[in-house]
C-alpha cells in the first residue's frame, strides 16, 4: 500500500510517512499511533515514555562533538483531521489512508491525507533513527488531540523536557518561518425543539449542498470559500417564507476547525408548491454559484424526494435558528495591520446538527488579539442567546506572541540564506499552533515553526508538495548542524 511513495526522496522521511498512513489516528483516537511510536522507539534503543495525558516523548543524545549545543525539541502532533467526501467509503478508526503521487504532489483518495502533521512527525522520526547526521541533544515531543482541543499541549507538565529550543514542524509553506499564531475559543450554541406532526399533503425533500472545497478554518479562511452551513440556511429561511417548508433535520459539517463542504437538510413542502419550490432551488443554486464560482466552481445543490419523516422541528424554534445562522458572522473579519493577507480575527461556522430534540451549532473563533477574540465571542454569544439558545464558550487557548529577536530565528535565516541563496519569509500564521500553549508552560523556550508545503489541510483535497519535503528535510538537518551553542 502506498508503495510508490517509498521511491520519493528523501526516502527516510517518506518511509516513515507511509508507516503513519497505515495507522488510523483521528483526533481523540490516538491509542494505536501512541502504541506504534513507543514500540518504534524501543526497537531503536531510544529512551521514550508516555506522559500522564498520552503525549509521547523520545530522547536522543547529541552526536560526538555536538554536546555543547543547546537542546532542541522537535514537536508535532500525532492526530489528524478525519474528513472525507460523501461518496467515499472510509472508516477513520479502522482504515488506512490511501495516498498516491499526483504529479508534483502526494494526496489521498477521497480523504484527508494526514500530512498535517504526519510530515512533521515523519521528519522527527527520521532524525531519531539516523546515524549519519550531526545534532546536539534531541527531544521529540509528539502531542495528542491537537486538532480538536490541544489536549496534549495543555496538559504537558513542566520539567519533563530539558531543551531550550522548540522547533514546531507543523506549518505549511516551505521557505517560511513562523514566529507567531492566533489564539482561539470555541462557541457551542444549543437550541431545544419539540417534534411536531408533519403537515398533511406534504412531500419530503432531501437538500444537499455539496461540491465546495472547504479547507482549514485558519489558513484557508481568507480565501472566501463557500460555507455549506451558511448557504443551506440562506435557502431554508427563504423556502420557509415562500413555500411553507418545514425543517425535519439538518446536518452540516463535522469539525469546527474545518470550513464545512457539505450540508444536508430534510424538509417537507406542500405538494401543491413542489414544482415552484424546485424552480426556486434551481434559481438559488445559480445565484450562489454566481457569487462564489471564482473560488468554488464545483458547488451544487442536489434535490431528492425521500420518505416522509416522522416529525418536523417546531416552527418557532426553526425560525429563530434560521435568523441566528444567517446573522452570525463567518470568515475573516479583520486583517493584521501591514499584513493584508493574514487575518487578525475570524470565525468559522463549522457544525450545525439536529438530533434528539436538540440542534447543536459549533463555531471556532480565532484572533491574534485577545481583546478582539473576547469581543467577538461575547457578541456571538449574545446573538445566539437572543435567539433562545443555550451558549457555552470553552476550549480557549492563547496565541503565540512573536519574538523578532529570537536567536533560533536569526540562526535559521542565516542557514537558509547560505543554503538556498535567499532569506526565508518571517510570518505570523492565522492558525492554532501549539507553540502558544506550550510556551505558557515552558517560558524559557525559544520557539519557531516551519514545514513543507501543504495545501488544503482539513479537507479531502489535502496534498503535500514532493520537492518541498526534500527542502524542508535538508533545512532541518542544516539547522540541527548549526544549532546555537549553550
Amino acid at each position: 500500500m502506498n508503495t510508490e511513495l517509498l521511491k520519493l526522496k528523501p526516502e527516510i522521511v517518506w518511509k516513515n510517512f507511509v508507516e503513519l498512513t497505515k495507522i488510523p489516528r483521528p483526533s481523540k483516537k490516538e491509542e494505536a499511533i501512541r502504541k506504534f511510536m513507543k514500540k518504534w522507539a524501543d526497537e531503536r534503543g531510544l529512551e521514550n515514555f508516555e506522559d500522564e495525558i498520552g503525549n509521547v516523548i523520545v530522547k536522543k543524545p547529541a552526536t560526538k562533538g555536538m554536546e555543547n549545543r543547546k537542546g532542541i525539541i522537535l514537536q508535532g502532533h500525532l492526530d489528524m483531521v478525519p474528513q472525507k467526501n460523501n461518496d467515499t467509503e472510509h472508516d477513520f478508526e479502522k482504515d488506512p489512508i490511501t495516498a498516491y503521487v499526483d504529479g508534483d504532489w502526494v494526496t489521498a483518495k477521497g480523504t484527508t491525507l494526514g500530512a498535517d502533521n504526519g510530515m512533521g512527525v515523519a521528519a522527527a522520526m527520521a532524525v531519531l533513527e539516523s546515524n549519519d547526521i550531526e545534532h546536539g541533544p534531541i527531544e521529540v515531543l509528539m502531542t495528542i488531540d491537537e486538532e480538536t482541543g490541544m489536549t496534549g499541549a495543555f496538559n504537558l507538565k513542566a520539567g519533563i523536557l530539558e531543551g531550550d529550543i522548540l522547533m514546531n514542524l507543523d506549518s505549511e509553506d516551505e521557505g517560511e518561518l513562523y514566529i507567531g499564531c492566533a489564539g482561539g475559543i470555541d462557541l457551542t450554541a444549543t437550541f431545544k425543539y419539540k417534534d411536531k406532526k408533519v403537515p398533511k399533503d406534504s412531500v419530503a425533500i432531501k437538500l444537499t449542498v455539496t461540491g465546495l472545497k472547504g479547507g482549514h478554518s485558519g489558513v484557508d479562511i481568507p480565501l472566501q470559500r463557500g460555507n455549506a452551513n451558511k448557504i443551506i440556511f440562506r435557502l431554508l429561511e427563504k423556502a420557509a417564507k415562500k413555500y411553507k417548508a418545514k425543517l425535519a433535520s439538518i446536518s452540516g459539517g463535522d469539525m469546527r476547525n474545518a470550513i464545512p463542504r457539505e450540508a444536508v437538510a430534510i424538509i417537507t413542502v406542500p405538494k401543491n408548491k413542489l414544482e415552484k419550490f424546485n424552480k426556486f432551488v434551481k434559481n438559488f443554486e445559480e445565484l450562489i454559484l454566481s457569487e462564489i464560482k471564482a473560488v468554488d466552481e464545483g458547488f451544487k445543490i442536489v434535490v431528492e424526494e425521500v420518505e416522509l419523516p416522522k416529525s418536523v422541528i417546531d416552527n418557532k424554534v426553526a425560525k429563530k435558528l434560521y435568523k441566528a445562522i444567517n446573522a452570525v458572522p463567518h470568515g475573516a473579519l479583520r486583517f493584521i495591520d501591514g499584513m493584508n493577507d493574514v487575518p487578525e480575527t475570524s470565525t468559522n461556522l463549522g457544525i450545525v446538527k439536529s438530533e434528539k430534540g436538540k440542534i447543536m451549532v459549533a463555531n471556532l473563533i480565532r484572533s491574534s488579539s485577545d481583546s478582539a477574540k473576547s469581543h467577538l465571542a461575547d457578541a456571538m454569544k449574545g446573538l445566539f442567546k437572543l435567539a433562545g439558545a443555550k451558549v457555552k464558550l470553552h476550549g480557549e487557548y492563547p496565541g503565540w506572541k512573536p519574538n523578532f529577536e529570537s536567536p533560533i530565528l536569526a540562526a535559521m535565516k542565516k542557514s537558509y540564506n547560505e543554503k538556498y541563496g535567499k532569506i526565508p519569509e518571517v510570518k505570523i500564521i492565522h492558525a492554532g499552533l501549539e507553540c502558544g500553549v506550550l510556551g505558557a508552560t515552558y517560558k524559557n523556550w525559544d520557539m519557531i515553526s516551519f514545514g513543507p508545503t501543504i495545501r488544503f489541510p482539513h479537507s479531502p483535497d489535502e496534498k503535500v508538495h514532493i520537492e518541498s519535503v526534500g527542502k524542508f528535510w535538508d533545512f532541518l538537518l542544516e539547522t540541527l548542524k548549526n544549532a546555537p551553542v549553550k
